[in-house]
């Protein structure tokens, strides 16, 4: 029996925050907010924000928004956490546009998500695209869109969203050829008409007004309906992560031009297929799917040295899966 693709762990983005202290103009207020957060005192940084948030600042609102999501500083309130959310994202407050969409997604408001999740896809933000992106290919709440939905996983895939790498692996065993080459092609026009010239994630605001929040833990998705195609598997819910002054980033790997081959594919879909089973093996690499007429060459890396590259090779291949080092 197929049944639907599930969200699985999303990210809450970097936050902002704010609240009055004497005599502190409310940007400083701000800053003084996020001082505390990042030195754990989160009861202080609520304090701080409150004020201001009720006197219409929308970076404070965010931040409350962010401090109920997390339960840090005060008891963690989904519904009050989405209410700071709007108060923020009705005054054009871009984090808190894409926070929003989220929440409500994740309240189970989903009729009312879409309107804030386009708002998010059209920026190029890669949570809402996952999410979008599986509303359209599950038909959930929105007109099922394969097309579509594979345009956007194709984007929040690009940017390294570790959700969407799965799901597209798992859209690729039902869509056919011809839509995922619709769906590429749309991908690169959204990229085009946004003045992109590459698939990128969505900036990270200032740091001055901004913290990173802990992960989501797996949203709730209504039961499986017979004739859709199977969930991915859901992960273990993350334990939350200290907040801290940016997001967690993966260590830049030195780039000595070598990659390693995993196979050259007819069918780019299959090439997709091969590099979900790989990734696991290769922690840290990136895919590169090189078009060498109608044959597409499968490739990951970078790595700094032929001896890294053979040292990778040889984690996948006790995966059972070929891998040939190369330079260039």
């Amino acid at each position: 029996m197929r049944k639907p693709l599930f969200v699985a762990a999303l990210l809450f983005a970097p936050l902002a925050v704010a609240a009055p202290m004497p005599r502190q103009a409310p940007a400083n207020v701000v800053k003084s907010g996020v001082d505390a957060w990042s030195r754990g005192e989160y009861r202080k940084a609520v304090e701080l924000w409150r004020a201001p948030a009720v006197a219409g600042d929308a970076d404070a609102q965010f931040n409350l928004g962010q401090a109920y999501k997390l339960g840090r500083g005060v008891p963690t309130d989904l519904g009050l956490a989405e209410d700071w959310y709007r108060k923020a994202a009705l005054q054009g407050h871009r984090q808190a546009e894409d926070n929003y969409g989220l929440a409500l997604f994740q309240n189970n408001k989903r009729s009312e998500a879409v309107k804030w999740l386009e708002k998010s896809v059209a920026r190029g933000e890669p949570r809402a695209q996952f999410v979008l992106g599986t509303m359209l290919f599950n038909g959930d709440v929105v007109q099922k869109d394969w097309v579509r939905a594979y345009a956007l996983m194709v984007r929040a895939n690009a940017t390294g969203l570790p959700q969407a790498a799965s799901s597209l692996a798992q859209m690729d065993r039902y869509v056919g050829l011809q839509e995922r080459q619709q769906g590429l092609a749309l991908a690169k026009r959204y990229e085009s008409e946004a003045g992109r010239p590459a698939l990128a994630a969505a900036p990270t605001p200032p740091a001055a007004t901004t913290v990173a929040s802990a992960d989501l833990p797996p949203a709730r998705n209504a039961q499986p309906v017979a004739e859709r195609p199977a969930p991915v598997p859901r992960p273990a819910a993350p334990k939350p992560a200290a907040v801290r002054a940016e997001p967690k980033a993966v260590p830049a790997r030195r780039d000595g031009g070598w990659r390693v081959q995993l196979g050259a594919f007819r069918d780019a879909g299959n090439a997709r297929d091969q590099w979900g089973k790989a990734a696991r093996s290769l922690p840290g690499a990136q895919p590169f799917y090189v078009k060498a007429g109608a044959i597409t060459r499968l490739l990951a890396g970078p790595y700094g040295s032929s001896a890294e590259a053979a040292k990778a090779c040889a984690a996948v291949k006790r995966a059972g899966i070929a891998c040939l080092p190369v330079k260039g």
